[in-house]
């Protein structure tokens, strides 16, 4: 690696992290795909939809990216940066972006939509969920999965509790959607390898997915990162696991 410590964390300290496009960390970090094929599932899904709604679409590039869009597509967004990258992308293919935070209600009517779709929701909001789907409609989605990436997590916060780690369980997730009135189809959970090849990889991470380590700052971790970013020097690519589970669920006729 010839580029110094300090050269890699300038880089990363300053590139753009609005949207949900990860092509930066080309060729400097991979993550193993669920077997499922997210992307390619809810594409089969909305060529099927007469109405659908993506929730927490990021920068709509999951969405974007699928063959054929329902009649009315409907996106939502808390983040203005986001909303503004999806509006951009979303509008020319016929969808409506709608700037929402998040929060219950759903700024949509009772069974609008007979699809509702999102890929790592930040909050699910089951009862809002049934309430917007038609009688007979579907929830499909791929949620983040307990302690996912917690290697690195751990790594910068130290060891976490037991509570900590079973957050987004699937079956809670389960239980929720049912006490709303949801019947869950399938439900899927998978391990999957993830490796950062450079510090700049993992200062990009943690700067884009904020949640991971809350309050992250190049200047408040750089002991750390220093640390870590010899240790990849001596070792190779930091190792850690991302979990993530497919859940697919309906509501009764």
């Amino acid at each position: 690696m010839a580029r110094t410590f300090e050269e890699l964390v300038a880089e990363a300290e300053t590139v753009p992290v609005d949207g949900w496009d990860f092509s930066w960390l080309d060729g400097r970090a991979t993550e193993q795909r669920p077997s499922w094929g997210y992307q390619r599932t809810m594409g089969e899904h909305l060529a099927r939809a007469s109405a659908a709604l993506d929730i927490q679409t990021g920068g709509g590039e999951v969405l974007a990216g699928v063959p054929k869009l329902p009649a009315l597509m409907v996106a939502t967004e808390s983040w203005p940066p986001n909303v503004a990258k999806a509006t951009e992308l979303l509008h020319p293919l016929g969808a409506v972006v709608v700037a929402d935070p998040d929060e219950p209600p759903l700024p949509f009517a009772d069974t609008a939509f007979d699809l509702v779709t999102s890929r790592h929701p930040a909050t699910v909001w089951w009862s809002e969920i049934a309430r917007v789907l038609r009688p007979g409609g579907t929830y499909l989605a791929q949620h983040v999965g307990p302690a996912s990436v917690f290697e690195l997590v751990e790594y910068f916060l130290g060891p976490q509790p037991e509570e900590i780690r079973r957050r987004r369980h699937p079956d809670d997730e389960r239980r929720e959607a049912e006490a709303a009135g949801l019947q869950v189809l399938d439900l899927r959970l998978e391990s999957l390898r993830t490796e950062f090849f450079d510090i700049g990889a993992v200062i990009y991470f943690l700067r884009k997915v904020i949640w991971m380590v809350p309050g992250f700052t190049v200047d408040r971790y750089r002991d750390r990162l220093r640390e870590l970013d010899e240790r990849i020097r001596a070792e190779g690519p930091f190792v850690a696991h991302s979990t993530r589970f497919l859940i697919e669920a309906r509501k009764p006729v």
